[in-house]
């Protein structure tokens, strides 16, 4: 038995009042993720653990089972294990995003989706002008990026810039966790509070020189919104994660499908091969079905698939009702539904789980901790009396309420 998870990101959603009260995946129309669920067992995960941030990092290592509170190092060292930097012991990786900040604004957390040839100048600029011997500036994809700090201590209190589109970003600025640090053993060069202090002395620096970068200028003419700070995040050390392999022995060979570095990350640590795809963007013009052929093609060598789909997540970030709708019936349309009907002809059958990783409610534009539903299908599976694949239906569904590593565990059962 092989198996395939297809995490659409983010696609959860609240009840809507423009929906008749609906939320966006009982008004799509989803037809194969619907007959999955029909055939299938379904039920909710509990994808953010007591005391975490609900970020995609969190909820995807929760989906294939690690222990948060045990491996949990934050989105930096993920990144870096995605763009191939080999993190060393003494080193703190940050996400950085390259935001848009209008003002005393932050306007969005992502310059409004610069590409990455554009973002890597303005990276090479800041590694020129900020980078040292203890700072290091790394190009990643589109507005994700990769700071390293030398001796740098992790205790940090950092905002995530999706979470805080249009308020002021003085006071979000990093800020030392001296509680964490008291408790920790780990001694780093850098003191938290130190860190923070250089971490915000990088942002207001950035700002002055990205302002007046012939990019920007560029971009502020064309009426396009400016490139115009860094926002470093969600930081820890090199992670200390199994392969899956070493929890589940059928899976001999796997492979993650993203177009986002810190899901490829994840991939890396759990021992997952990448697999690239073109077209692939990370946003709703993403191409479904290179990435629906790259899950078959892996399928066909590989025990085991992760597909990540981010479109929906960041139509939620945009508070866009009618676009999340479309990212999710792409989803079903051109991904699910082309993955389904080839697989199903297999005499070496496979398995499929679908769900999000957490909800993106376009109401409130940032994630949520709440349960995500989810369905799991196999061939010759005795189904449960849920007929749809919804926030609601999955209530119903016979697996009930999941949590740590139970929904992995119960999936690769099959």
């Amino acid at each position: 038995m092989k198996h395939i998870i297809i995490l659409g990101d983010g696609m959860a959603d609240w009840a809507v009042p423009s929906l008749g009260g609906r939320t966006l995946l009982q008004a799509a129309h989803t037809p194969y993720m619907d007959l999955l669920a029909k055939m299938g067992r379904n039920g909710r995960l509990v994808t953010v653990a007591p005391g975490f941030h609900p970020g995609s990092e969190v909820a995807n290592m929760s989906v294939m089972g690690y222990n948060l509170p045990l491996v949990y190092e934050g989105r930096g060292p993920l990144e870096a294990a995605s763009i191939g930097y080999d993190l060393r012991s003494d080193e703190l990786a940050l996400r950085c995003n390259i935001v848009c900040v209008q003002g005393e604004i932050i306007k969005n957390h992502s310059s409004g989706h610069i590409t990455t040839e554009d973002a890597d100048k303005l990276i090479r600029t800041l590694q020129q002008k900020l980078g040292n011997e203890r700072v290091s500036f790394y190009t990643g994809v589109q507005y994700r990026h990769l700071l390293v700090i030398r001796g740098g201590n992790k205790h940090l209190l950092c905002t995530p810039p999706h979470d805080v589109p249009g308020q002021p970003f003085a006071p979000l600025m990093v800020k030392p966790d001296l509680e964490g640090e008291a408790k920790d053993e780990h001694r780093t060069e850098l003191t938290a509070t130190q860190t923070a202090d250089l971490i915000n002395d990088l942002i207001l620096r950035s700002q002055e020189i990205l302002d007046k970068h012939p990019l920007n200028l560029q971009r502020v003419a064309e009426g396009r919104d400016p490139a115009n700070s860094i926002w470093p995040w969600g930081g820890g050390y090199r992670p200390q994660m199994k392969k899956l392999s070493e929890y589940f022995p059928q899976i001999r060979r796997g492979a993650v499908i993203s177009a986002v570095d810190l899901i490829n990350g994840i991939g890396y640590y759990a021992g997952l091969r990448r697999i690239s795809v073109e077209g692939a963007t990370g946003l709703y013009d993403t191409n479904y079905e290179n990435k629906a052929t790259a899950a078959i093609n892996a399928l066909r060598t590989d025990d085991f698939v992760y597909l990540h789909v981010e479109a929906s997540d960041e139509a939620g970030h945009e508070g866009d009702i009618s676009l999340k709708i479309r990212t999710i019936e792409n989803l079903d349309k051109r991904a699910i539904g082309p993955i389904y009907e080839e697989v199903k002809q297999w005499d070496d059958p496979v398995a499929i789980a679908v769900l999000p990783d957490h909800p993106t409610p376009c109401e409130l534009r940032t994630h949520t901790a709440e349960p995500v539903p989810f369905l799991m299908w196999c061939p010759g599976m005795q189904p449960d009396e849920v007929q749809v694949f919804d926030e609601v239906s999955a209530c119903s569904g016979s697996l009930g309420l999941m949590k740590e590593d139970q929904f992995i565990k119960e999936f690769m059962k099959y």
